[in-house]
């Protein structure tokens, strides 16, 4: 896909200098450009490269006067930065519009979509499937029966929505990910034997989540595992049955959180964190990276450690515990004069 000077300059209402048809098609940085790409300058400590960079095209803030000769294409903007954002925001767009049916996939009976649906090949739809407007499904995916998928969200390549699920408006659900598995419940018996108690819930997913890649969201035994609004989950992440997640909370890669467990909203939770199950961690809380929680957490708390400790006190017992080996001594040491 290839962009002119002027196409860029009129989306970022900005200002050429230079050639209005050069052509881009790549992005770059600054010191690495090469022709037929575009890069942007907002960092002084990179003026440098603005005389030697073979980028064609490359954004720069109205107030840059070039000291010596440049090759490159100037576009002119306020804020160098942003507008580079912006394009990239635009671009992202543009490489994601995509619509139609493509074949082979299978729409079962029952199903209701609305406009500008893509459906990439080898996608399998259940029945009484309800898809909005705008949403994308890309090839390999598998959508359950009685799923409901709301406006303008992405299933990435190679998703599987089990039946049941209720997805809201502007969700992005990656690439190997699994939307209401049955969630890990079994009984022993008295020889011991395990045996599966029925997983008969759903997950619910409310408006703005985004799910990072091969993350798995268990549906509940009964009643619903629920997301809410704009929940960001990172890639690799188990989300057991009957799980709440409040609205904005963010959690990091390689976190798991047992059954029945309730976070609230707000909450920044770090990778590799362990929570247990059915207990219940306030709004505004941040668990730091590699905690074990197993006690209900209050509001705007900070916690660390495992078992995780209030973050301060985490903070005061690891200078301690860095000394423990010299700690023992001196006491052993203090006996010793005691005995004398």
């Amino acid at each position: 896909m290839k962009f002119t000077a002027e196409q860029i300059a009129g989306i970022l209402e900005g200002e050429v200098v230079g050639n209005p048809n050069a052509e881009v098609y790549k992005l770059a940085k600054i010191e690495e450009g090469t022709d037929g790409s575009l890069t942007f300058l907002a960092n002084p400590k990179y003026l440098q490269y603005i005389y030697s960079t073979k980028a064609s095209v490359t954004i720069v803030n109205k107030s840059f006067e070039p000291e010596a000769e440049i090759n490159t294409t100037l576009i002119k903007v306020d804020d160098a930065y942003k507008s580079f954002s912006k394009l990239l925001e635009y671009y992202n767009q543009v490489k994601l519009m995509k619509s139609g049916i493509e074949q082979p996939s299978f729409i079962s009976e029952g199903v209701e979509y609305g406009e500008n649906l893509y459906l990439g090949s080898f996608c399998y739809i259940g029945k009484n499937v309800k898809i909005g407007d705008n949403v994308k499904i890309y090839p390999n995916s598998f959508v359950g029966d009685n799923v409901t998928i709301g406006n303008n969200t992405i299933l990435f390549a190679g998703v599987r929505i089990y039946s049941e699920t209720e997805i809201g408006k502007n969700c992005t659900i990656h690439s190997g990910s699994i939307i209401g598995s049955d969630g890990f419940g079994f009984a022993p018996n008295e020889e011991g034997i395990y045996s599966k108690v029925p997983q008969i819930g759903n997950v619910i997913i409310e408006d703005n989540v985004d799910v990072g890649a091969c993350t798995t969201i268990d549906r509940a035994t009964l009643g619903s595992t629920v997301i809410k609004k704009g929940v960001k989950l990172d890639n690799q992440i188990q989300i057991a049955h009957n799980v709440v997640i409040g609205e904005n909370t963010v959690i990091a890669s390689q976190t798991g959180v047992a059954g029945s467990t309730k976070i609230g909203k707000n909450c920044i939770i770090g990778g590799q964190v362990g929570i247990v199950g059915h207990i219940t961690i306030g709004n505004n809380v941040r668990i730091q990276a590699q905690s074990g929680v197993a006690r209900n957490v209050a509001d705007g708390e900070a916690v660390q450690g495992s078992p995780a400790l209030a973050y301060a006190d985490f903070n005061k017992s690891y200078v301690y515990f860095k000394n423990f080996p010299k700690i023992v001594a001196d006491i052993e040491e203090l006996k010793h004069q005691n005995k004398q």
